[in-house]
């Protein structure tokens, strides 16, 4: 059986983030891989940076970046 659970590390064991349905004393194989190795994505980073900016921003874009809205794209 396998399962993938979250837990927490407190410098002594593993604590699981929700309960498990295992016997007490079952034997486990473990495989740690930490939330740094995951991949992030561009708008999670984005997100966590929690920048101020004005509430149309993507609307006008051009007219942010550039002074101006661009006329046919150009």
């Amino acid at each position: 059986m396998t399962l993938h659970i979250e837990a927490v590390y407190d410098g002594k064991t593993f604590v699981p983030t929700e309960p498990i349905k295992l016997k007490p004393n079952s034997r486990v194989r473990i495989a740690i891989e930490t939330e740094e190795d995951q991949p992030v994505s561009f708008l999670e980073v984005a997100q966590s940076l929690q920048l101020d900016g004005p509430s149309d921003w993507s609307l006008n874009l051009d007219e942010y970046l550039y002074g101006g809205k661009l006329v046919n794209g150009s």
